[in-house]
């Protein structure tokens, strides 16, 4: 069978089916443009199937190859944490907007999954001393595995359930934490089915979880200190109250690609 063949006959899209056979093949996808016309042995064919097999009946590709890209890092990842998605990315840019290119900072990352978020501000902001905490022990082991991976010697990852291990002030808080409803249709979607539940939806209502964030984020902020959270596409009025009721100004709203309001955050 040839590689052309395979990436025929697997009935995936062809972005899908690229992705995995490179994967198995440990190239890249220019490379199976390249060659297209080579034989593909029977070990490479038999391990592309399996795993397009998995995708057809739903499992998401990161989790098929264990690496997604974010912020141009290569991050590992597994079922312990959530798959890192662009408009996350938007979180970042505020981040970086708000934190000064020379000097030291010291920056707090809350429930950082993959560690994606608190990663890319260490590889922006080298002289920052990023906290990266998570709840969940596995979530850590795969940040910790990032950091160590990326060499990213400014991140520190702390087990903490959102500010139970939290000591000293920050200049930056960020969080992308659960905001999903616990009846949303589309938790049963795509590869949010395959993700952590408890890194999706909060207990109690949506808001929960960001509400614990932005009620207590102020006393852990040195002066003029900032914060920036995700939230969900209907949510941005609900947080800019939160904030503003918390005693923060210079509320501002940033939206993703897509045009949906994404990121709400304020200064001390």
């Amino acid at each position: 069978m040839r590689v052309r063949e395979a990436l025929a006959q697997c009935g995936l899209v062809p972005i899908d089916a690229q992705v995995l056979l490179a994967h198995v093949v440990e190239r890249d996808r220019a490379w199976l443009v390249a060659h297209r016309d080579d034989d593909l042995p029977k070990g490479h064919a038999d391990a592309f199937f399996a795993l397009a097999k998995r995708r057809r009946e739903g499992e998401p590709v990161a989790y098929l190859t264990g690496v997604k890209e974010f912020w141009g890092l290569p991050l590992r990842v597994s079922s312990a944490v959530l798959i890192p998605r662009p408009e996350t990315e938007t979180l970042v840019e505020l981040a970086l907007e708000w934190l000064p290119r020379e000097g030291e900072a010291r920056v707090l990352d809350l429930a950082t999954g993959s560690g994606a978020i608190a990663l890319a501000i260490a590889r922006e902001r080298p002289n920052a001393r990023v906290i990266a905490t998570d709840v969940a022990d596995a979530a850590l082991a795969v940040a910790r595995d990032n950091a160590a991976g990326l060499g990213l010697s400014n991140v520190t990852c702390v087990a903490s359930d959102w500010w139970g291990a939290i000591d000293g002030t920050f200049d930056l808080i960020v969080s992308n934490p659960p905001y999903v409803a616990s009846g949303d249709p589309h938790l049963e979607e795509g590869d949010v089915r395959f993700e952590p539940r408890g890194a999706l939806v909060p207990p109690g209502d949506a808001l929960s979880a960001l509400r614990t964030i932005v009620t207590q984020a102020r006393s852990h902020l040195a002066p003029r200190g900032a914060l920036a959270v995700e939230h969900g596409y209907d949510q941005s009025d609900a947080v800019q109250a939160l904030c503003r009721d918390a005693g923060f100004g210079e509320v501002v709203v940033r939206r993703d690609l897509a045009g949906i309001p994404r990121v709400v955050g304020g200064r001390k």
